[in-house]
């Protein structure tokens, strides 16, 4: 066999055995996914079946299959109260958080302006400084307004820490934006503000209600901030069920984490469902 076709017949039984450890590595990295997923998710379902036992126990599996944990926790003013209390935070924290930040995406993609990357950096500060060094702060300043233990301190310290996941979220949605569809628009003499409104807004309805519901879900879940400003009348749900776990373990626990459970994978179902396919590609041509 002649030296020029030894180099094919090397190349092909080399390219062969990184085939084979390309699939033994993807098969592997597939296994240890599945592990950590595992991991993560069996102690938070687990929830889900102790939820259903006694009222008097926290057990897995439970000896007797029952609501009784719901009833109580449905028939509790405190427990009700503070989940009223987190909804309306919540969806008064979202609607303000999108006010915000969908107007301030859009301008942080689509214009240059001197100060922009520093812009972005304080609008952003809230997810990269510590949640415990936020907390301080904002008690500090909103206890000078008395507004710690109101509602409205809520909304206000909630607000600050969700509308940079809002506006990441919407950020996204911008770039994938043609920015032609706006100039042809703006051309035909159309307003800055009529693009925005007629044109932007109905092609960024998924980013948004995504962000949306990301912002509610964490407003919702949020407890660092809360337990800095909330009060005994404005108490948030995680805020008494820390409060709950720290004093005295009730088993009414167990049907409140099950709920929020149920919440967190209901709102990453609908925001899965919203994200809009990828579209296909066609697939090369073969030229004769």
């Amino acid at each position: 066999m002649t030296p020029s076709m030894e180099m094919p017949a090397r190349a092909k039984s080399g390219g062969a055995v990184v085939d084979r450890l390309t699939r033994r590595y993807a098969r592997l990295g597939n296994v240890i996914a599945l592990a950590v997923y595992l991991f993560i998710l069996v102690p938070t379902l687990i929830v889900l079946p102790i939820s259903f036992g006694g009222s008097g126990e926290l057990t897995f599996p439970p000896r007797v299959w029952t609501l009784e944990l719901y009833q109580h926790l449905f028939g509790s003013a405190a427990w009700v109260g503070s989940i009223l209390q987190s909804v309306k935070v919540a969806a008064m924290t979202t609607v303000v958080a999108a006010l915000i930040g969908v107007p301030a995406a859009y301008g942080l993609v689509r214009f240059e302006f001197p100060g922009k990357r520093l812009v972005m950096l304080l609008l952003m500060s809230p997810i990269l400084v510590p949640v415990i060094v936020m907390s301080l702060g904002l008690y500090l300043y909103l206890s000078r307004l008395h507004l710690v233990g109101t509602t409205a301190g809520l909304v206000v310290s909630h607000v600050a820490y969700v509308t940079p996941f809002m506006m990441m979220t919407v950020m996204a949605g911008v770039k994938k934006l043609d920015p032609a569809l706006e100039f042809a628009t703006t051309i035909m003499g159309a307003k800055r503000r009529t693009v925005f409104m007629k044109v932007v807004l109905p092609q960024l309805r998924p980013s948004i209600f995504a962000g949306a519901l990301f912002a509610f879900l964490v407003s919702f879940d949020e407890v660092v901030i809360a337990w800095f400003i909330t009060s005994p009348t404005t108490t948030t749900l995680p805020v008494k069920m820390y409060s709950s776990i720290q004093w005295d373990v009730s088993p009414v626990i167990a049907a409140v984490s099950a709920l929020l459970t149920v919440l967190s994978l209901v709102f990453c179902c609908v925001s899965a469902l919203l994200q809009p396919a990828a579209p296909k590609r066609a697939a090369p041509k073969s030229s004769h």
